[in-house]
């Protein structure tokens, strides 16, 4: 799918809700206490991928000390393999923000362009074509640049309109909204995944009279494998991240659960509830919910929701 203009304002106005979010979040903080200097690091690269909800937690933090929960929190969620000691998405997205700074300076810090930033979110290129553009105008006279990312099914097209190296982006192929959405979570999906589609769209809600979280997946969009008694079954992680209001973190907690059948078209199943004991008080949370493979499997997805209880007044 083309998009032209409109692709090029979506791109932007993904980058920019992120990034001005947290920005406004982060003067906020600033206000209330000076920003420590590891706080200050963080922040100077991390705000390009900040959901809008973290972005609204961060706001919130006014000490040192909630600030590098919220940091070590922040990386932890986003790593593939929490068991090992290295981050690879956290060693990833530094090696691609500092590539970004040191080959597009195009009149700006270069994770600020719009190629540092398609770089950053969907990193180098499976393919590049150049052509020249051979239609003289004087709003577009440079050369024109095609990227082509296959396991995205996205292309961007970046125009040097002025002839001076500073390419802007033109015309877009494919979701790459989705895409950008997909790194900033730090999602990912391997060849031997639980998970059947790239995207994992689950829902959560409160069942206030069992006082459970239940956590809904889609049943096509699960890999279920056949076990030791000839039924389908899956193992999943699920990890809760939640936090009053919009601010201090209540708790976190983790819990694993298998779903079994011995139907193989499990797929017309709809969402396949998962449930966790977990009394909440009356108000708004915010739940951050990563879910992935146990045992050796591959995949992970996260969403956050805004989750509210209301109750009743008593008589």
């Amino acid at each position: 799918m083309k998009t032209g203009r409109t692709g090029r304002r979506l791109l932007f106005l993904a980058a920019l809700a992120a990034a001005g979010g947290a920005a406004a979040a982060a003067r906020a903080a600033q206000t209330a206490s000076k920003p420590d200097a590891e706080s200050e690091k963080f922040y100077q690269t991390a705000h390009l991928i900040m959901s809008g909800e973290e972005a609204k937690i961060w706001k919130h933090l006014t000490d040192a000390e909630s600030r590098k929960e919220f940091i070590r929190d922040f990386w932890e969620k986003r790593d593939p393999d929490p068991d090992t000691e290295d981050n690879e998405f956290k060693r990833e997205f530094e090696a691609r923000v500092a590539y970004a700074n040191k080959h597009f300076k195009e009149g700006g810090f270069g994770m600020n362009t719009d190629r540092g930033r398609v770089y950053i979110f969907l990193g180098p290129p499976d393919k590049t074509e150049d052509f020249l553009n051979r239609t003289y105008s004087t709003t577009n006279r440079g050369t024109a640049v095609w990227w082509l990312y296959y396991k995205y099914g996205v292309g961007v097209q970046f125009v040097d309109e002025r002839g001076y190296g500073a390419y802007k982006i033109s015309q877009t192929e494919g979701n790459i909204f989705e895409a950008m959405e997909l790194y900033k979570l730090g999602q990912w999906v391997g060849p031997s995944s639980v998970f059947k589609t790239r995207v994992v769209s689950f829902g959560l809600k409160y069942d206030d009279a069992a006082k459970e979280l239940v956590v809904l997946i889609p049943a096509k969009s699960l890999l279920l494998k056949e076990n030791a008694e000839g039924k389908l079954e899956v193992d999943l992680d699920f990890k809760f991240y939640l936090y009053e209001g919009e601010g201090s973190k209540r708790e976190v907690f983790t819990d694993t659960r298998a779903y079994t059948t011995a139907g193989v078209d499990y797929e017309k199943a709809g969402d396949i509830p998962f449930r966790f004991a977990r009394p909440l008080p009356t108000g708004k949370d915010v739940v951050d919910v990563v879910i992935k493979a146990r045992a050796g499997g591959e995949g992970k997805v996260r969403k956050i929701f805004d989750l509210k209880v209301v109750r009743p007044p008593r008589p």
